[in-house]
Formats: C-alpha cells, structure tokens, sequence
C-alpha cells in the first residue's frame, strides 16, 4: 500500500525506475492473450521447488512479467497458484516476489503470511527492503511487539540505535485522541484520497471510483480504473461531504489525475498527472514518471493543462501543496541527490509563471525513506512517512517552522495514525478541522477520506458553595454540624459534615440559581442561609451559628439539632385547613413566647397524613401551613418574623401509616399537624 499511495495512488512509482511499464494498451492486450488460466487445476504438471526450476516455471514467469510492469494484482494471482503447486519450501525468489505483490496491492494480511514464511525460511538472504515490508505487514496485523524486534535487529545490522525509534513509537501509540473521525458519505469500494479545500463549502478529491456507464479502463496496478479528480460538496454541520461531480475535462483525462493545489485565489490550481503529451512518455528504461501540472480558470473554465519546468523525463514529480500566501509550491520528488525514495522540495513561485531552482527541505523533514503528500498551514508542514518510528505503513507527521529552518517532524499519533496506510491530511488550523485518507479496516475502499474534528473537552464545573460554620459570640469553628442544601425548588441536593476545621463545600452546581443553605448542631439555632451562584467560579460563605438561649423557656426545646417552639400539636380535621379552637389555644401560646423575645424568627413546617392523592395532600398541607402563619399575623406577629410556612404533604410521616397502610384514626391523626422551628433568637 505504500507504494501505491506513492507510485499509483499517484500514478506510477517513485523509486522504482528499474521496473519496466507496458508501452500501451495494445502491449496489454499482447501479454493478456498468452495467459493460463491460474484457478485451472492440471494434475499432470508438477513444479520442483529448487530456484531454477521455478523461475523455469510458467506460473512464475507470468508472474515476473505481470510485476515487472508494476501490475501487481494480476502478478500476485500466478505467484499464489505457483506456490500451491509447489513441492517443499517455495523458493526465496518466489515468495519474495508473492509476498511484494500483495504488499503493493495493500493486502497486509496475505503479505505478512508470505513475508514472515520468507523470513523464517531465509532469515539470512532476506533483503533490508523485504524486512523493512515486513516489519509493516507485523504493525498492521497487530504483532506490534515482533515488528519492534525485527527492527532492533535490523537497525542493529546496519550498525544504528533502536532504542530511540521504539520509544517514538511507544511514545505515538499512547497518544491520547482529542479528535473524532468519520468516513465520510463520497467514498466509493475503490481509492479515494488526497482532499483539498476548493471552492467554499467544497473540496476536491481524487478517486478511482468508475464514472463510466458500459467500458471501464482499468488499471492493471491493483484492478481499479484510472484516477480522476473530482469535487464534493461540504456539510460543515456533520462534519461530513457529498454531492460528487467529476472536475473539468480540460484537466482529467484517460490517464491519472491527483493530489491538487490552489492560488489563494483559486484561479491556478496544481497537480500531478502521469508524463502524457499525445501519448504516454518513458524513460530510457520504459519508465512512466509523474510530472506536476498547471491549469488556470478563465472565464468560469480551467485551461488546457501545462507541465511545470522543472519536471523531467526521467524522474518524478508530484504532490503540489502552495503556502496559503501562494508564494511557495512544495512537491516530492526522487530526483537524484535526495535522502530517500523520494523527499519534500520546494520551489518559490515567482512573476510570470517563473519558478526558482528546486531546494530539498533537510533531513529535519526527509529520511531515508519515502515523503509524500505535503500539505502547508501558516506555520506547520504536514506529510506522510513510512519511516519506521510510525505505528505501520504510511503515518502523518507534522513540522512547524521557525527561522531557522523546519523542525525535526513528529509522529501525529492516534486517531490520525493507525497500523494501516495514513495519508494526505489537510487542515483548517483556525477550527482544528479536516481531511485525510486511510486504508484503516472498516473503510469502504481501498482508500477512504475521514473527516476529523476536536473533541471539545466541557469546561470543568467550577460552581461551587464553599464556606465555614462558626460561633457567632466567640468565632470558633464548629466541627460535626450537618449543613444541607436546597436547591430554588426546595429539594435537598446535598448533606455534609463539618470537618474539623468547620468547612463544608458543595460542587458541581448550576449557575446563577440561589440556593438555601441549612446548618444545624445540638446547642445551637438551626441556621439557613439564601447564596446565589455566579458563572462557574467558587462562592464563598460564613455560616453563624447561635448558642441556645440559656434562658430554659419551658416552650423551646431542641430536637435532633433543630430547635423547635414545643407546642401542642396544631391538628387539622380531616380535609381541612381552617384552624380549629384547639389549634387556636395552643397558636395563642405560642404568640406569647414570640412576644417574650421579640427577636425570634421561625419558619412554620405544615403536614398531612398520607390518606388520598399526594399531590392534593401536598395542596392541603400548604394552605394549612399559609392559615397557621395568618393566624399569627393577626395575633400581632410581624409577617417579617416568619421565615416560611411551607406545605410537605406526606413527605413528613411520623409513623409507618404511609401508603397502602391500614392504621387507627389517632395514627393518622398524628401526622396532620403544624410544627414551628427557631430560626433565630
């Protein structure tokens, strides 16, 4: 798959001018019309196993001559049948040549069978370049662990340092993904790659995707038909794209067309197309090269295409990317005097359609391996590499620039890299949002483009009520008292313990909602407080408490922390609200305790017995609670003095007689009452 992200996802290959591409269709159809059939089972044939003898064989040499033009599908088909009909251990030259194959034609896993067989059986003979393969078939099959080792000995054979390699690798793996993916809607079974921003809400693709209604060209690389570019239309609101049209005639043709790039003006576009004029150019050794091409929009229509000048007969050139300012136009290329099988070079895009002389980007950027489909932000070098500290195949690396120069290239990690072929990324830096292509497992094709987008991370809630109990005559904090708090609808959100320093705290709240805070402890007054929210940031609070009166009024007593005016219990009829004569005496004691300390404020907590609806009891238990507080007021209470009269309904039960339960009238009794808390003294 590298390969073909690099030779014919872009056309032919970069690094591989020794091999030989058929002159035309009509070579094609020549070698198509002597082959075997491969599924024919002839029992009467029988292969030896030794080198000569398969290299003799006829299964093999169509394999050769299929691999040899770069048609990699086809050639894999004889070399599988070869290797069932051989007898014993399949040769090193067979399997090696099986094993490539499958690899250029992105079956990892068939590649990793042939190639780990390969290595056991002729660990010794294996070439660096098979090993290399190797190691990729392991991380994208999941045997990480080995691919480590073979590359420990490897490097080690070439007398290198592998400890730091298996630590970016360790370091990329664990990469916590802060983006979501998505595959999107235009992707076909065949190739789609390279997205670039177009026109607005649109991109450009390029794909192998099949346009045609009865003849299809195809391929011979991997079967799929020749690639084109196309445009797509950009859902922004998921993330997603559709709508696909075919990019004007003047630039695709019946060869390849891919990898595009814009003026900031979107009038000059680049891309890379095979070496075509009239008919298909090669080098002296038959070798089909990419060149870059350039095509301007004139009256709503792009015009012929025409090679850039320092393309060559003789080596390739592709993958345009310009600078958002259009100044520059960075490519790769495996023109002589590079770093690897093909590097990252830049050119400055001058007047007239003049370029400066190619300079290669450094070793900060380039390895001894391949470089491709640069992509360039305001301030960062985005591409792709199958150097070996990546999780497999090709992974996504990022460069920023400084004065001095682009910085040592870091491994993009999860999500955007996976064991698999990761390629092709653009990216809106401003919205941390974009494209790239993958052949990743649960893709639709061959290739498929993702969209991505951050992960936004919901800001920390930091609301919180945080606050001390204390003595309201010394200042001391008060250890062990229960602080709760209730919400603007009056439901318990919260209970704590004081620590022994006096503090509470209550987080993960809402903000701008006032909340009611409840402090209680035996020898002090019940203490409540209203604390409004801001906007996510912490409140904070003193919370005083009174000591309990010394005076030992006979009426005022302390129950479970709370301290409470002991009276009678006010009783209601059944179904009633009014108060009744002897809800009225014991009202009339309580007014004169109140007139006794003219301070006291209480809150006045009215109940029901659970006899009927609860949404009705709770109805009821309000009105009893506003007539008890009515009464007061008109024994000359100020309505000031009385906190709250609340209704609860049956929430309050003194007794088991809840729902369903069959219980004596006095029972029931005791649960219709009115009960009158100190809030303060």
């Amino acid at each position: 798959m590298v390969k073909i992200k690099f030779i014919f996802i872009f056309l032919l290959t970069f690094g591989l001018n020794a091999q030989k591409l058929a002159s035309d269709t009509i070579a094609d159809l020549e070698l198509e019309s002597d082959e075997v059939q491969v599924k024919t089972k002839d029992s009467s044939i029988i292969y030896p196993a030794d080198s000569e003898a398969d290299n003799r064989s006829k299964l093999v040499k169509k394999g050769d001559a299929h691999f040899d033009n770069l048609w990699y599908a086809k050639a894999a088909e004889y070399y599988d049948a070869a290797i069932k009909k051989s007898i014993g251990k399949p040769s090193k030259h067979l399997l090696s040549r099986a094993a490539d194959a499958h690899f250029f034609n992105s079956n990892i896993k068939k590649a990793y069978e042939l190639y780990d067989k390969l290595y056991t059986d002729y660990e010794n003979e294996v070439s660096d370049n098979a090993i290399f393969n190797y190691i990729h078939t392991l991380k994208g099959t999941g045997r990480k662990r080995r691919a480590n080792r073979i590359m420990a000995i490897l490097n080690k054979k070439n007398g290198k340092e592998s400890i730091e390699n298996a630590a970016a690798i360790a370091e990329t793996a664990k990469e916590d993904p802060q983006f979501k993916i998505k595959n999107l809607k235009i992707n076909s079974k065949y190739s789609d790659f390279s997205p670039m921003y177009f026109e607005e809400n649109k991109i450009l693709y390029a794909s192998a995707k099949d346009t045609l209604f009865l003849n299809t060209r195809k391929y011979k690389w991997d079967d799929q038909p020749f690639l084109d570019l196309y445009s797509a239309k950009v859902d922004t609101t998921n993330n997603d794209a559709s709508g696909t049209y075919p990019f004007s005639k003047n630039v695709n043709t019946k060869y390849h067309e891919a990898s595009a790039s814009f003026s900031p003006d979107k009038k000059t576009m680049y891309f890379t197309r095979n070496n075509y004029g009239k008919k298909i150019k090669r080098d002296k050794k038959g070798v089909n090269h990419l060149k870059l091409y350039m095509s301007k929009e004139v009256d709503g229509e792009w015009t012929k295409a025409v090679e850039l000048p320092f393309n060559s007969d003789n080596y390739s050139t592709g993958h345009p990317a310009l600078t958002p300012d259009g100044k520059k136009l960075f490519f790769v290329s495996d023109m002589p005097g590079g770093y690897g099988g093909t590097d990252i070079y830049v050119v400055d895009v001058l007047e007239n359609d003049t370029f400066s002389k190619p300079r290669n980007l450094g070793l900060a950027v380039n390895s001894k391996n391949k470089e491709m489909f640069p992509y360039i932000s305001k301030n960062s070098l985005y591409f792709s590499s199958n150097r070996t500290e990546g999780l497999g195949g090709l992974d996504i690396y990022k460069s920023t620039f400084s004065p001095d120069g682009y910085k040592k290239a870091k491994n993009l990690g999860a999500p955007f890299n996976s064991s698999r072929d990761d390629f092709s990324l653009i990216i809106d830096e401003e919205t941390e949002k974009g494209y790239f292509a993958s052949n990743r497992p649960g893709g639709k094709g061959k290739d498929d483009i993702y969209s991505f987008k951050p992960i936004r991370k919901e800001m920390p809630n930091l609301n919180e009520i945080s606050g001390y109990v204390v003595d309201i005559i010394t200042g001391d904090s008060l250890t062990n008292a229960i602080v709760a708090l209730y919400d603007n609808e009056n439901i318990k959100i919260g209970e704590v313990k004081t620590n022994d320093e006096g503090s509470f705290r209550f987080n993960n709240l809402k903000s701008n909602i006032e909340y009611t805070l409840q402090s209680i402890l035996d020898g002090y007054l019940e203490k409540t407080s209203l604390i409004k929210t801001k906007e996510n940031e912490l409140v904070d609070i003193i919370q005083p408490m009174s000591p309990v009166n010394e005076l030992k009024d006979e009426m005022i007593v302390v129950e479970n922390g709370v301290k409470k005016l002991k009276t009678e219990m006010i009783f209601f009829n059944f179904d009633k609200s009014n108060i009744r004569q002897d809800a009225a005496e014991e009202l009339d004691r309580l007014v004169e305790v109140m007139t006794e300390h003219p301070t006291m404020v209480i809150k006045i907590d009215s109940h029901t017995d659970a006899i009927g609806n609860a949404a009705y009891n709770k109805y009821l238990s309000g009105k009893r609670a506003t007539s008890t507080k009515e009464y007061l007021i008109t024994q000359g209470i100020a309505a000031s003095r009385i906190e709250s009269a609340i209704g609860y309904g049956e929430e309050r039960l003194l007794n088991d007689c809840g729902d369903g339960v069959r219980c004596a009238r006095e029972l029931h009794q005791q649960n219709r009452r009115s009960e009158f808390i100190i809030v303060s003294q």
